[in-house]
């Protein structure tokens, strides 16, 4: 049996770093550009996909940026309550990264490649927007769809964790059950072997 465990924890580590460092650059770059936004495409003036920087203030002195942070979740949810809110979403962070470490050690989790690759980007998000709330007291975000909606400004961490849970999904409902000729072809399978003993052990 093949097992996955290792594609788990690649992913993981990958998710985290690419989070964290895509992050760290982004915000570095845009502080010192025109309205902190770059546009990757704009189909007409002020919609399209960019990367947006915002900051909670003018700069003081020359690199006093502080970033933006989001201390609630997806949609804002809980931002009226800040730092409560964010040491809460900590919290349910740290419980879930620990839960899919607890399920990644299950007998048959290893065997199964779309689960070790869905709990390995939840895992990686996870962790990405943890280490934020934990260092920066937030979430910080930079990603900005903008074209025939306005999605709410997310990150590297947050698609981690919404292609993870879609993968989950897909391979719950895809699942197909056990048909019943399934112990009958057990049943002729052990017959057969049994045949093959018996006429091996035949004088």
């Amino acid at each position: 049996m093949k097992h996955y465990r290792v594609v788990l924890w690649v992913l993981a580590l990958a998710g985290l770093c690419a989070d964290q460092a895509s992050k760290y650059s982004v915000f570095a770059w845009l502080a010192r550009v025109d309205n902190h936004t770059y546009w990757v495409f704009q189909a007409t003036p002020h919609t399209g996909f960019a990367l947006e920087t915002r900051y909670t203030k003018e700069p003081v002195e020359a690199g006093d940026f502080i970033p933006h942070i989001n201390q609630g979740a997806l949609f804002g949810l809980g931002r009226d309550y800040e730092t409560l809110a964010n040491w809460g979403f900590a919290l349910v962070s740290l419980l879930a990264a620990a839960a899919i470490v607890y399920w990644s050690f299950r007998p048959g989790t290893a065997g199964d490649l779309w689960v070790c690759t869905a709990l390995g980007l939840i895992l990686g998000g996870t962790l990405g927007n943890l280490y934020d709330r934990v260092v920066f007291n937030g979430v910080r975000d930079f990603l900005h769809w903008n074209y025939m909606f306005d999605w709410p400004v997310f990150n590297i961490a947050d698609s981690c964790l919404v292609c993870g849970a879609c993968l989950l999904l897909l391979q719950a409902f895809g699942k197909q059950p056990a048909t019943t000729d399934e112990p009958n072809k057990r049943a002729a399978t052990v017959r057969e072997r049994g045949e093959v003993i018996e006429a091996h052990t035949a004088p």
